[in-house]
């Protein structure tokens, strides 16, 4: 019995008795009927219909092999190397030894500095050196192949000139997970129509005179999409979960966050001024036990029941490619009766047989989400995020939300981009397009996670997952991948401390439904080239993958 800790958040509905009638015609619409040939990606080929499947744990794979000592001891070793000699060149400097090239901050009389501080000295001594890998402008649309900016620096690093030249490589480092990032076809049409109809932007909130047919059109079209009673969206997908949490939550609140959450979810936690928890990674135990503790103790200090608890959870996690375990946190929903906040940035349109996210790739029942968050930024090749759930809960949001009241509306090319690319997925535009490009993401995923592998590399993530975390450790490893793929005419996001654990420095691919396999040959054989001379496949592993592809059948 958990008291007011039964909650009324918004008087929402819980409802979980599944309607199929009601999802088969306004979620599955037409794409429920192609899909009769038995083979379908995710829950042993059975999830998408609309009820849990009890052996989903089967085909739920996973893989997260522990890092090799002796690579975390010397990636230890190179971080202490790399700041001794930068506290001994930060001496060279203060002395007139070394010339200070770093934009300093004024030492004011009485004044604390505003901003310098470790990240400073980390930006300049190491972060400096190898600073070419990261924000490579470009010049063309995020496509399968993109133009990189070529730059040059003559003073080590301190500036980065640009040169001129382009460099035209293939693409695995964008979002464009199902290939709607296009300069040409349906999207870019009716992007283009929207312009002389509704021009650029509308310079108003959506209470005022910011809400178009078009924004209207696409709430209605993306709670279609959801299978929800209703959508709100926004014209920026980080302000939807930074600037809507502290609409659910408050003071005297308990809040249940995953400890891999994405920034924006960690700053809307912390906005909140409720009571935060972190459990471990996609850890049910650790999770439950932290429910329990919380339920038993109440409040601190008063030790009175939570006005409400929520639990926070990501359906793809960007960093580990790993999938949410879904069903077993609705499981402790209904067990402790709290509610669950789930974000889709990287699961819509991504996973499952119809692209509805990580709800259709378990075959569970949207309305069993009290909150379904996601953005248009990846799957959809636009911008902005939505929420998704029950009419009462959106109508909430409509009045209280700072994102809807005080931002301006979504840009009308956007928001028909969006429309666009959701009625493709759903079979209402297009023909079966948006079903081949599911597939085709899906037979992706599977092969080159397979492929790599077999090789030796250490893969983080689920097998589904498109985005595809392969581990390096050593600082400088990550540096000389980067730079021999940029070369070879491969774009890839390596990413490390701090934005990883020092110990587990990354290349992350992200795959797409426009790659094709000659594309991703090239990849795997650039990876294997590399991979051996760097001596980057740690894996100890059994290099046979237990899945395979093939249950995605392609269509041409």
């Amino acid at each position: 019995m958990i008291g007011r800790g039964e909650l009324n958040l918004l008087k929402m509905e819980n409802s979980t008795k599944f309607n199929q009638e009601y999802y088969d015609r306004n979620v599955n619409n037409n794409i429920t009927k192609v899909h009769k040939n038995g083979h379908k990606n995710g829950v042993n080929g059975k999830n998408g219909n609309g009820h849990i499947q009890d052996d989903w744990k089967k085909d739920f794979h996973e893989s997260f092999e522990e890092t090799p000592l002796v690579a975390a001891i010397l990636t230890y070793l190179c971080y202490f190397v790399m700041v001794v000699i930068g506290y001994i060149r930060e001496n060279f400097r203060y002395y007139g030894l070394e010339e200070d090239k770093t934009i300093s901050e004024p030492k004011l009389e009485g004044f604390v500095p505003l901003y310098q501080s470790w990240e400073s000295f980390y930006t300049r001594n190491m972060y400096r050196r190898v600073r070419d890998c990261w924000n490579r402008p470009i010049a063309s649309k995020a496509g399968p192949y993109i133009d990189v900016l070529e730059r040059k620096s003559e003073d080590h690093n301190w500036h980065l000139d640009i040169t001129g030249k382009k460099l035209n490589v293939m693409n695995l480092g964008s979002y464009n997970y199902l290939g709607f990032s296009e300069n040409t076809g349906a999207c870019a049409t009716s992007s283009i129509d929207s312009v002389s109809q509704a021009g650029v932007g509308v310079c108003s909130t959506r209470q005022e005179y910011g809400y178009s047919n078009i924004h209207k059109e696409l709430d209605t079209v993306t709670a279609e999409f959801l299978g929800v009673e209703a959508a709100i969206t926004f014209p920026m997908g980080f302000a939807t979960n930074s600037m809507n949490l502290p609409c659910f939550m408050q003071k005297g609140c308990l809040l249940l966050s995953d400890e891999l959450n994405h920034a924006s979810l960690v700053l809307g936690s912390r906005l909140t001024g409720a009571t935060i928890r972190v459990f471990k990674h996609n850890n049910i135990k650790d999770l439950e036990k932290k429910l329990k503790t919380a339920i038993i103790e109440g409040q601190p200090r008063t030790h009175r029941a939570w006005k409400k608890i929520l639990i926070v959870v990501e359906g793809v996690y960007s960093m580990e490619g790993s999938i949410v375990r879904l069903p077993e946190i609705l499981e402790l929903k209904k067990k402790y009766k709290a509610y669950v906040y789930l974000d889709e940035a990287h699961s819509i349109g991504a996973l499952g047989p119809h692209g509805r996210g990580v709800t259709d790739y378990f075959g569970i029942n949207p309305k069993e989400i009290d909150i379904m968050m996601g953005t248009f930024t990846k799957s959809f090749g636009a911008a902005g995020g939505y929420i998704g759930g029950s009419k009462t809960l959106i109508n909430y949001l409509k009045a209280n939300s700072h994102s809807a009241v005080y931002s301006c509306s979504m840009s009308p090319p956007v928001a028909k981009q969006v429309i666009t690319s959701m009625k493709i997925i759903m079979g209402q535009m297009n023909g079966n397009d948006g079903l081949r490009r599911i597939r085709q993401l899906a037979w992706n995923t599977r092969y080159i996670r397979r492929r790599l592998q077999e090789m030796g590399f250490i893969v983080y993530g689920n097998k589904d997952s498109p985005v595809v975390p392969v581990l390096i450790y050593y600082p400088t490893k990550v540096v000389a991948l980067s730079r021999k793929c940029l070369a070879e005419g491969l774009g890839i996001v390596v990413v490390g401390f701090p934005a990883t654990p020092i110990i587990e420095s990354r290349a992350r691919l992200c795959l797409s439904a426009s790659h094709t396999p000659e594309m991703l040959d090239k990849t795997l054989e650039l990876f294997d080239k590399f991979g051996t001379e760097l001596k980057l496949k740690y894996s100890k592993k059994s290099r046979i993958a237990d899945y395979r592809e093939d249950d995605s059948i392609l269509i041409s």
